[in-house]
């Protein structure tokens, strides 16, 4: 885990400093500065492959005008050593970022294609003043960039405080309003950030300054929608187990100590399992929990699953307090950011960054065998006859609104609220806060000049008829969903902890195998993720198989009405001379906030969606009001 930092065409010393400086969170370890006349690049290093000095960055080749500097992990970078040895490169480190720059060297900007793991990066040639930068297949690493309107000057960072602290002015960027307050996230190429641009994840941007507009093609993508293999089910299973223990292994090369997250899921159990077998040795592993609260609390199920596998467990509990954290993690994102499980991902990243510097999650299962209940629903909501689907929709309100966000009743509330709905729509139903509100929610003024319609076409334009419907549910959570909330989210608090998170599932490898599996194979009947559980069927304790699926969540409507009501009230509530009144209509505002704490509805997402979105505009403003503090944390071995 890494900060990087580049400025080309209008480099300086005090720029580059000032985004090395802004990034030093992500690498306390070391920071290196490469300038060149108008043209830089800047590091933050966290050490985990060769700690010496020779794996320093910014990095050169052979040639000292070609240079990298680069976040991530490459877990090829053996077998591209020896392909790049054999046709005479030298190398003199053990450093994974050596493999790229050499790679460079040998393949040019298609090198991208040839690296297997987490990777933002800058390559910035001299010679042929040509600059790349690129990001991993599913978006793990950020990359953001600004272009001068000529063109002829742009700078990029893995952080958007790191191009502010260089100089950029941070502001609200109007038109990603709608995105924003319907997702929680503005997707890439976009960001809330006037000016600021995000590279999306498998692309590569290739300038070459003077010459022409910067270049940006995808490189990759995933196989969800590609004719499904003819393969048997034994054969499958057999393959699945082998690529995700290869998966583990090639995660497992460290220099520092390396741990495991582990919750009360399928994933996260198969991969402590998996490390535990190939170490030979006690895994650290590390769960948060919630206590008095079963509906979130899953720390007894990770607490007999470290028993089993006889890991070093360490357990933390995260209750409500006052006001702080909320802050720092719009500090972390950069912004709003409208998932409240960033709360806990940022704890268990904070406590476990004390024991070890490498974590592995088990991110990624859900996506690639069908994991999430939403999933299932849109299947039989899709094979519902279409007469019928509008009198169930009526039904919706039947269910009243303050139900426990966890229980039957609410759970089949939201799917009577999407039944009748087109497919894309469904999902964009039970996933958005405010996309179908958007009218209602901001100002009329400012609606002319915003397209109010854009988040739903966005979401609608991943289904475009082919495949399968499973197939087609897959593709567009992996290309959205995971790729601008949960990557973005894991990324952020880890890295705002210094601490490095390898998911397993998430190989490549097995991602484009699994993406081609049968429907049948990764959900039979209501079993989901079958082939998965199948495969390590040795691994998964039967009281884990028999667990409820859980999101990775926090009880935010029940603090909301509770410890955290007055927080809620004295930054939203009418009188709280909230900035998003300038944005936002105040009775709607005011609606969420009386309803859910009079228990009619559960507006917990939404509300911390606007909440997020009030404390980033605050920060905006020179005088700014911050509060203390917001959760407490508390940590048991």
């Amino acid at each position: 885990m890494c900060g990087i930092f580049g400025a080309i065409g209008d480099a300086t010393d005090e720029a580059l400093a000032a985004g090395c400086a802004a990034l030093q969170h992500r690498g306390p370890d070391a920071h290196g500065v490469w300038r060149s006349g108008q043209d830089g690049l800047a590091h933050t290093r966290l050490k985990i492959i060769d700690l010496s000095e020779a794996a320093a960055q910014p990095m050169a080749g052979c040639d000292p005008q070609v240079r990298v500097t680069f976040n991530g992990e490459i877990y090829n970078h053996r077998d591209l050593r020896a392909l790049l040895e054999a046709k005479g490169h030298h190398f003199r480190s053990r450093s994974d970022s050596e493999a790229i720059i050499h790679g460079y060297e040998e393949w040019g900007p298609a090198v991208i294609e040839r690296l297997d793991g987490m990777f933002a990066l800058g390559i910035w040639d001299a010679a042929r003043r040509r600059l790349v930068l690129a990001r991993d297949r599913t978006g793990k690493k950020p990359l953001f960039y600004t272009l001068s309107p000529d063109g002829r000057t742009l700078r990029f960072a893995s952080e958007v405080k790191a191009l502010v602290a260089a100089g950029h002015p941070d502001a609200l960027d109007p038109a990603a309003l709608p995105m924003f307050l319907s997702w929680g996230y503005v997707p890439a190429p976009a960001t809330i950030h006037k000016g600021v641009h995000q590279l999306p994840p498998a692309s590569r941007l290739v300038h070459e300054p003077g010459r022409h507009a910067p270049r940006v093609d995808t490189w990759w993508r995933p196989t969800f929608l590609e004719p499904p293999l003819a393969i048997p089910y034994d054969q499958a299973r057999a393959r699945v187990r082998e690529l995700v223990i290869a998966a583990v292994q090639r995660r497992l090369e460290s220099d520092v100590p390396l741990g495991a997250f582990l919750s009360g899921g399928i994933d996260s159990t198969i991969v402590v399992g998996v490390m535990a077998k190939l170490l030979g040795q006690k895994v650290r592993t590390f769960s948060i929990g919630f206590p008095g609260d079963p509906a979130f609390d899953e720390s007894p199920a990770a607490r007999a699953t470290a028993r089993l596998f006889g890991t070093e467990h360490t357990e933390f509990h995260l209750a409500p307090s006052s006001a702080s954290l909320i802050e720092k993690l719009v500090w972390l994102h950069d912004g709003p950011f409208g998932d409240s499980s960033a709360i806990p991902t940022h704890t268990v990243s904070k406590l476990t960054r004390q024991h070890v510097t490498v974590a592995l999650s088990g991110d990624g299962g859900d996506e690639l065998f069908a994991g999430y209940l939403r999933f299932l629903a849109a299947e039989v909501a899709e094979r519902v006859p279409a007469p019928l689907r509008s009198g169930l929709g009526a039904a919706a309100r039947l269910f009243p609104g303050g139900l426990p966000f966890h229980s039957l009743g609410a759970r089949a509330g939201r799917f009577l609220q999407g039944v009748a709905l087109p497919l894309g729509d469904r999902i964009s139903r039970w996933n958005s806060s405010f996309a179908f509100d958007l009218e209602q929610t901001i100002r009329p003024e400012l609606q002319p000049s915003l397209d109010l319609g854009g988040p739903l076409e966005w979401q609608r334009s991943f289904f475009d008829g082919r495949g399968t419907t499973l197939a087609r549910i897959l593709d567009h959570n992996f290309r959205t969903y995971l790729a601008f909330d949960l990557q973005t989210k894991l990324d952020r608090c880890s890295a705002g902890n210094a601490l490095e998170v390898r998911a397993p599932l998430l190989d490549t490898a097995l991602v484009e195998y699994a993406g081609r599996l049968p429907d049948g194979f990764k959900r039979r009947g209501t079993r989901t993720k079958h082939i998965l559980r199948d495969a390590f069927s040795d691994l998964i304790p039967e009281a884990i198989a028999r667990r409820p699926k859980r999101g990775f969540g926090v009880p935010l409507g029940a603090w909301f009405k509770g410890e955290l009501a007055p927080y809620l009230q004295d930054t939203l509530g009418r009188g709280a001379h909230a900035t998003i009144d300038s944005l936002l209509q105040r009775s709607t505002v005011d609606g969420l906030i009386a309803d859910h704490l009079a228990g009619r509805a559960d507006h917990s997402a939404k509300l911390f969606t606007l909440l997020t979105l009030e404390v980033w505009l605050r920060s905006l403003r020179p005088a700014a009001t911050r509060p203390d503090r917001l959760f407490a944390v508390g940590a048991a071995s």
